[in-house]
């Protein structure tokens, strides 16, 4: 059917993309939900209080439950050589990131980023906006964010309403969602490229990074980000060099970290990456070609 497809998010104990602590998946049919699979893990890895602030999931909850690669043949048949979509394209790094993590071979999938096909079917939220819960209230989704399976099923249904409301099918928005948000659009970048795969996120480096600063900040730009110098509400991406980003004593990170982690205590929707998963991240963004960014003055 032209409408079967998965949805998928991943909660992470930590910064590390890979500390994957809970998985869910919903399986639509003919573009209704008909199946819903979750699981608690145990990542192997360290609980960072502010991740667990956010979900509830700590170490005491994941005792017991299996390991990624306990689960991944499960994943596999759900998921391999299906449409499978998420809110934006973190659980997607996280799926690639956890497989390396293990050894195990990637899963052959189609992905389909439902936060792309929102910021092309309503322009109100082209730009700015468009993050999970928002769009979920916009559509009328009734839903408890931070639980997988949960958000899973309101990716899903986001797809869904952006398919009644446009008349494409998830096949169509799969190449639909892979085209500039404004075909044809001679619009120059300024800051982050307008049809960048990351456009409208707003980023703040912190930490010893790999590559120098202003490379880091070109390519952040290139790829759509506004770059700026200090963690504010606006902030939605902090990258943390991966020499420190396994500091998880509040005293031992930088104001950024601890600003953006105050931030996100508070309800403001920031995403602490590794230096290295932030480049994965770009590298998942898409074929389109992109012209140079302006740098900021």
């Amino acid at each position: 059917m032209p409408n079967d497809f998965a949805a998928i998010d991943v909660e992470t104990a930590n910064a590390d993309v890979a500390s994957i602590c809970q998985v869910g998946i919903v399986t639509f049919a003919d573009g209704r939900a008909a199946g819903t699979w979750q699981s608690l893990l145990n990542p192997e890895d360290e609980f960072d209080p502010f991740n667990v602030a956010i979900h509830g999931i700590g170490e005491v909850t994941v005792r017991g439950a299996p390991r990624f690669p306990d689960i991944a043949p499960i994943l596999r048949r759900m998921l391999e050589g299906r449409t499978v979509v998420s809110h934006m394209p973190f659980d997607r790094l996280a799926m690639d990131r956890v497989h390396r993590k293990y050894g195990l071979s990637p899963m052959e999938c189609t992905w389909l980023d439902s936060a792309r096909v929102t910021r092309r079917t309503w322009p109100e939220f082209a730009a700015r906006g468009y993050g999970l819960a928002d769009v979920a209230e916009f559509c009328g989704i009734d839903f408890r964010h931070h639980d997988a399976a949960e958000d899973a099923r309101a990716a899903g249904q986001i797809l869904m309403c952006a398919v009644a409301h446009t008349g494409l099918s998830v096949a169509e928005w799969v190449v639909r969602s892979q085209l500039p948000l404004h075909p044809g659009s001679d619009r120059v970048a300024r800051l982050g490229h307008p049809d960048g795969p990351l456009a409208g996120e707003v980023v703040v480096f912190t930490g010893a990074l790999l590559m120098p600063r202003r490379e880091a900040a070109e390519l952040a730009a290139r790829v759509g980000c506004d770059v700026a110098e200090a963690v504010t509400k606006k902030t939605s991406l902090l990258v943390v060099g991966d020499q420190d980003v396994r500091r998880f004593a509040g005293r031992e990170k930088s104001s950024k970290h601890r600003r953006a982690e105050q931030l996100l205590a508070e309800g403001y929707p920031i995403r602490i990456l590794a230096e290295a998963d932030f480049l994965a991240l770009v590298d998942m963004g898409g074929p389109e070609t992109l012209p140079p960014a302006v740098a900021r003055h």
